[in-house]
C-alpha cells in the first residue's frame, strides 16, 4: 500500500502530539502528591517483581554494585506508522559511605521512531546506574541514553550469574519486562528528563534532583517502603511481592 505525503505528514504531527501527551510535560501542574505516591508504590512493586523473577539473577547479584537505580513501572509504547514510547519513573542514589538510599526524584523517559510498524506494548524498566558519570547525567535536566552515557542490555536468564566486562563497564545496565505485540524493547536513544513539578509536589517545596539525591535536604515518609525493598535487595533477602498498591491514607 502506498501512502501519500498528504496523509503521512498529518499522521506524523498527530503522533508527535500523542507522544507528548503520553510523557506528560515535566512542568505540568497537579493538585496534590497522589500521583507521585502512586508512582512510588508501583516502582516498589516493579522492583519486587524483578527481584522475584528467576530470569533476573544478574540484576539481583549486582544491585549491591550499583550506585543508583532508575525504575519505570510502565513504559507505554504504541505505533501506527510512527512509533513512540513514554512513561514516568523514579531515581534513587546510594550513599557511597553509608550505603543508605536517597528518597526518589521524579523523571520522564521517552523516545520516538519512524517506520511502518503496528502494535502496542506496556513495559517495566529497571536501570542500574553503575558509574559516577551515570549519576551525574541524571542530575541534569535532560539527557539521552547511548549518547550522553553508555547503556548495556542486562543479561537475562535463570542460569546467568557473575559479571561480564561489557556490562560492568557501562554507565547504565537496563532490564525490561514486556507483554505486547512488539518482539522486544531497547532503551537506546531514549531521553530522560526531570519532572520538577512532581518533585515539588511530593516534597512540598521547590527542590532539584541534586537536593533530593545528593544533598538530601528533603524527605517524604511515604518513600520508606521503596527504600526498604532496596535494602532487602542489597542484603540478598527475597522480595516481598505485593500485587496491589497500598491504600492512600485520607
Amino acid at each position: 500500500m502506498v501512502f501519500s505525503t498528504q496523509l503521512v505528514r498529518p499522521l506524523a504531527l498527530s503522533f508527535a502530539f500523542f507522544v507528548v501527551m503520553i510523557l506528560g510535560h515535566p512542568s505540568a501542574s497537579i493538585a496534590d502528591e497522589g500521583e507521585q505516591k502512586d508512582l512510588v508504590d508501583k516502582s516498589r512493586m516493579t522492583l519486587d517483581g524483578f527481584l522475584a523473577d528467576s530470569n533476573m539473577t544478574w540484576l539481583r547479584t549486582h544491585i549491591p554494585d550499583a550506585k543508583g537505580i532508575f525504575i519505570v513501572p510502565q513504559l507505554l509504547k504504541a505505533a501506527f506508522f510512527f512509533g513512540g514510547e513514554g512513561g514516568s519513573g523514579v531515581f534513587l542514589v546510594k550513599d557511597e559511605k553509608t550505603g543508605e538510599w536517597s528518597d526518589p526524584a521524579f523523571y520522564t523517559m521517552g523516545a520516538g521512531s519512524f517506520g511502518f510498524q503496528f502494535g502496542a506494548q506496556a513495559s517495566e524498566i529497571v536501570l542500574l546506574v553503575m558509574s559516577r558519570r551515570g549519576i551525574e547525567s541524571l542530575l541534569t535536566d535532560t539527557f539521552k541514553l547511548g549518547a550522553d552515557v553508555s547503556v548495556a542490555v542486562g543479561p537475562v536468564g535463570a542460569g546467568i550469574e557473575g559479571s561480564t566486562a561489557l556490562n560492568l563497564s557501562a554507565d547504565l545496565v537496563s532490564f525490561a519486562r514486556a507483554k505486547g505485540l512488539f518482539g522486544g524493547i531497547s532503551v537506546e536513544g531514549a531521553v530522560i528528563a526531570t519532572r520538577d513539578e512532581w518533585n515539588r509536589d511530593y516534597y512540598a517545596k521547590d527542590v532539584r534532583p541534586i537536593d533530593i539525591l545528593m544533598k538530601r535536604t528533603v524527605t517524604n515518609p511515604h518513600s520508606a517502603s521503596l527504600k526498604t525493598a532496596l535494602d532487602r535487595a542489597m542484603a540478598g533477602k527475597p522480595a516481598t511481592v505485593q500485587t496491589t498498591a497500598p491504600a492512600q491514607q485520607e
